[in-house]
């Protein structure tokens, strides 16, 4: 069975969880403080950022410190308990299935799902801005091409720490440790940013390239900004070593 096909076919078993309603759930909440108290961005003259600027930053702030990170941890484990439900691991490793290329499919089925969260996210930044616009009198809304590229780097930031998330659903069998060790983990992320090794914790990559981001919009205000060395080879290290360590252990309890 090819490896496109193994991702077609964890794509279509999504559709039987809860995962997406989730994520979705979890989009929608995080946009209705950033609409209630729109007002607030006109009172950040100090810190040199313009109110439809500071508004975009914000929302993505909140989402990249937990409602992002939190949601991936709670679906990652979803997503392997559609397997285990139902005895489902057991009836797809009794296939001839090299169970290396099903644990990289269920891989880039949870960055699909993490994706399609951003893109989520997106949108309802645009219907949150336009009823801030609204309520406001004024034009909260951005160039989509900006928009997207801060999604981007939230995205492309993410890969790490979702590797390590899905390391954590795969060797940890009880689902409730794994989400508490999963969330533990976000917490320290705000602490992390501010020290030299930041680019040694992958929660905190999110978090950090958006604050980063911040820095650069807001004309009176300094934040750390990325250094492509040491971050990207530490990066690629943490996801290598994750998805390895996945991959030895994928199905091994089920196996016994």
């Amino acid at each position: 069975m090819s490896f496109l096909s193994l991702v077609g076919i964890e794509l279509k078993k999504i559709h039987r969880s809860k995962i997406v309603w989730i994520l979705a759930i979890a989009t929608v909440i995080l946009w209705f403080p950033s609409i209630l108290n729109a007002r607030i961005n006109f009172e950040m003259h100090g810190e040199g950022i313009s109110p439809e600027n500071n508004f975009l930053i914000q929302g993505f702030m909140g989402m990249a410190w937990f409602m992002f990170p939190a949601s991936m941890v709670v679906g990652t484990v979803l997503l392997n308990m559609v397997e285990r439900s139902n005895k489902g691991m057991l009836k797809m490793l009794s296939l001839p299935v090299n169970t290396v290329k099903l644990c990289l499919a269920k891989f880039v089925v949870l960055l699909t799902l993490a994706a399609f969260q951003i893109l989520m996210t997106v949108g309802m930044y645009y219907v949150s801005a336009g009823i801030a616009s609204q309520t406001q009198h004024y034009n909260f809304i951005l160039q989509p091409l900006f928009v997207f590229k801060e999604a981007g780097m939230i995205f492309a930031a993410a890969i790490p720490m979702i590797s390590f998330f899905w390391l954590l659903s795969v060797c940890i069998q009880t689902s409730i440790f794994s989400i508490g060790i999963g969330l533990a983990s976000i917490v320290p992320s705000v602490l992390m940013i501010n020290t030299k090794i930041w680019f040694a914790y992958p929660m905190a990559y999110p978090f950090f390239v958006i604050t980063a981001e911040y820095g650069k919009l807001a004309a009176n205000f300094t934040t750390s900004q990325v250094e492509l060395i040491p971050w990207l080879p530490a990066a690629a290290s943490i996801t290598i070593f994750c998805l390895f360590a996945s991959c030895l252990c994928f199905g091994r309890a089920e196996r016994r």
